[in-house]
């Protein structure tokens, strides 16, 4: 019996470390002839504010880079009009409520629509970000994807942002 107690504090804290594990996600270069090397993970866990997302990565240009959370779990090219698309076959933002609309993170658009990530002059990126509409359920068995160049989060004056191609991809399996 008294071994039974001295057991019980070690399974709750087993059992909270285990609910509030982080998910961690590998990054790679992607391009048009397909997967390339990790680039670092991000890591993401859920607060009472909404998802987070700390990435460690490392190789990308500096500056600003559109970040979202896609629809499939696949970094794969796929073919457009005759052309190689770096991880296309990840589909497009993760928008479950059919907005067909890009929008900031807290607005009403995709909800796949993450703030961008900044990279240093080191080219380095680890500053977190908070997607305050997102939940756990919604992450599992998608992509998470770095575009070229920066991201506006409207469709105007170009569409989904204005960000460019698609140059980080990783899949997110739980």
């Amino acid at each position: 019996m008294k071994l039974k107690f001295r057991l019980m504090p070690l399974f709750i804290m087993l059992c909270a470390g285990i609910a509030m594990a982080d998910t961690l996600v590998q990054l790679y270069v992607v391009d048009a002839n397909g997967i390339g090397p990790s680039i670092g993970q991000v890591s993401i866990s859920e607060s009472k504010y909404g998802m987070v997302f700390t990435p460690s990565l490392r190789g990308l240009p500096p500056g600003m880079h559109g970040f979202h959370l896609h629809q499939k779990p696949s970094c794969d090219t796929k073919e457009k009009e005759g052309k190689m698309v770096p991880a296309l076959a990840a589909g497009g933002h993760y928008d479950p409520l059919d907005t067909n609309r890009h929008d900031t993170p807290w607005g009403n658009g995709h909800l796949g629509d993450l703030p961008a990530i900044f990279v240093d002059a080191e080219n380095k990126a680890s500053q977190p970000v908070l997607a305050p509409r997102l939940k756990a359920k919604h992450i599992a068995g998608r992509s998470l994807m770095i575009h070229v160049g920066g991201d506006n989060h409207a469709d105007h004056p170009a569409p989904l942002g204005g960000g460019g191609e698609r140059m980080a991809c990783g899949v997110i399996d739980k």
